[in-house]
């Protein structure tokens, strides 16, 4: 059996009850750090469920999946995964590849970004199409023009576009708002249909589930030079704002 435990959003304290127990009554118990980063510390989670726990990198999710998968054939294997266990879509082809194979899984879901973002303020209902921001090297582009698209038809219908920043998990690099917003800035000057400038009002969210999560709304201008602290960040470009939105938001304006 394959168990998929979601970690929730800062640490240890965040798995769910059940998690806890499935992961005591496991034979052998993974982690994965690559889709986002957990502010968790491993060996306490070691201690809390009495078992070694062994890291997983992308290849052996991914390429080497079979090998994985061949373990939960006959023994009760935990997979921890930062977040909600099926945000990244990883996830849900380690699950199809499970079930071809006669494998039983089961899903115990926590807390993601997705639901997180509610904190600043905004309506969940009202986002459209989620974007990831690479880092420029990894593309030909500074921003590849789909993505540039997508952003633009968010705007265009009215709705919050969520904008997750690239992570280079083998080298522990996590994009920053500002290098984020320079990608979008570059992009809006080779396409010019105003969609990203330095007069647009951004939300910049971090330390999500966190004691002491991050706020911070305010124009491009006036936020690219800012430091932001502890990664990972998501950048929110809102689209017209409802007035209970504008209301809650004005508290984490930058003057």
């Amino acid at each position: 059996m394959l168990t998929l435990i979601g970690l929730g959003l800062w640490n240890e304290e965040d798995i769910v009850l059940r998690g806890f127990r499935k992961a005591r009554n496991a034979d052998t118990v993974y982690i994965e750090f690559y889709t986002s980063k957990w502010h968790g510390n491993i060996k306490k989670l070691e201690r809390m469920i009495g078992k070694e726990i062994k890291i997983l990198n992308r290849e052996d999710l991914e390429e080497k999946s079979s090998e994985f998968l061949e373990e939960a054939k006959d023994k009760k294997v935990v997979l921890f995964v930062p977040g909600d266990p099926l945000v990244a879509t990883t996830h849900s082809s380690l699950l199809t590849d499970a079930k071809k194979r006669g494998i039983k899984t089961e899903i115990i879901h926590n807390a993601s970004i997705y639901s997180a973002i509610a904190e600043t303020g905004l309506h969940i209902y009202r986002f459209g199409v989620t974007i990831t921001i690479p880092f420029p090297e990894k593309t030909s582009d500074q921003l590849p023009l789909s993505t540039y698209e997508r952003i633009r038809v968010n705007k265009k219908r009215d709705l919050h576009t969520l904008l997750l920043l690239d992570v280079i998990s083998e080298k522990e690099r996590y994009m920053e708002p500002n290098e984020g917003m320079q990608v979008l800035l570059n992009a809006e000057e080779k396409m010019g249909k105003d969609v990203f400038t330095e007069d647009t009002e951004i939300v910049v969210f971090s330390r999500a589930g966190s004691e002491n999560p991050l706020i911070i709304f305010g124009k491009v201008k006036d936020l690219i030079n800012k430091g932001f602290g502890e990664p990972p960040f998501v950048i929110i470009l809102p689209a017209r704002l409802h007035f209970s939105e504008s209301e809650y938001l004005e508290f984490f304006r930058v003057k």
